[in-house]
């Protein structure tokens, strides 16, 4: 287990992470044998088209994270390359254009969503799909949530999921947790996804640490799928 500096740390106090301890959560899952990467929502829509402050890139998206979202870009970049070179599965769910039937009950709680221009929706060049990949559109947080994502699991065999992408709070979230309940063992890099609230990003990783996921740096995690 991770001893350094956490992301919770002065956002989640001693005491309370003291209490989590004391009854027993937290411990680690560790990884199978048969890992499968998801790149959740890293589109320009959630990073813009370059790395800008907050406040300058919602001008161009609104539903952008900011520069944020390029720190995570690039941490996710080397445990790509690794998945390419083990030829490991590396799925995509993705949220894809939306049409004026599409809104649901996000559009009423988030109205924005739903004038994102046509460039919004491309996947981050940088971590672009191949035609080997799996593209999993989705119109709810969870990328498990009425879609083929745990038949494709299934199919490659999985048993491990290393989640990536973006918003921790949100579509990351929403995803380990079904991933747990499917019963996958999963694992967050940490410096991997991202979101525009730091306090959000740092107490749901926290909470996915102490109860349904492995949550550790991102260079640990690399070095325990080089291992495998």
């Amino acid at each position: 287990m991770n001893t350094g500096q956490r992301p919770w740390d002065g956002i989640i106090g001693e005491d309370e992470q003291a209490a989590y301890r004391a009854a027993g959560f937290g411990r680690p899952s560790g990884m199978g044998r048969r890992p499968a990467l998801l790149i959740i929502d890293v589109q320009y829509r959630t990073t813009g088209t370059r790395p800008q402050p907050f406040s300058e890139s919602i001008r161009e998206f609104p539903t952008s994270c900011g520069a944020v979202g390029w720190d995570a870009v690039r941490a996710i970049e080397p445990l790509l390359a690794l998945f390419r070179e083990r030829d490991w599965p590396v799925l995509y769910p993705h949220v894809a254009p939306k049409r004026a039937y599409d809104g649901g009950r996000l559009a009423e709680k988030i109205p924005s969503i739903m004038g994102i221009p046509a460039q919004g929706y491309e996947f981050v060049a940088e971590l672009a799909p191949r035609d080997c990949d799996i593209l999993v559109p989705k119109k709810q947080p969870s990328a498990f949530f009425a879609t083929a994502l745990a038949s494709h699991l299934i199919d490659l065999g999985a048993d491990t999921l290393i989640v990536t992408g973006c918003t921790t709070s949100g579509c990351v979230r929403a995803s380990v947790v079904d991933a747990f309940s499917y019963n996958f063992r999963v694992t967050v890099p940490e410096e991997c996804v991202y979101d525009r609230s730091r306090v959000s990003h740092a107490v749901n990783l926290f909470d996915m640490s102490e109860k349904y996921a492995d949550v550790a740096p991102a260079a640990e995690v690399r070095s325990r799928l080089a291992a495998l």
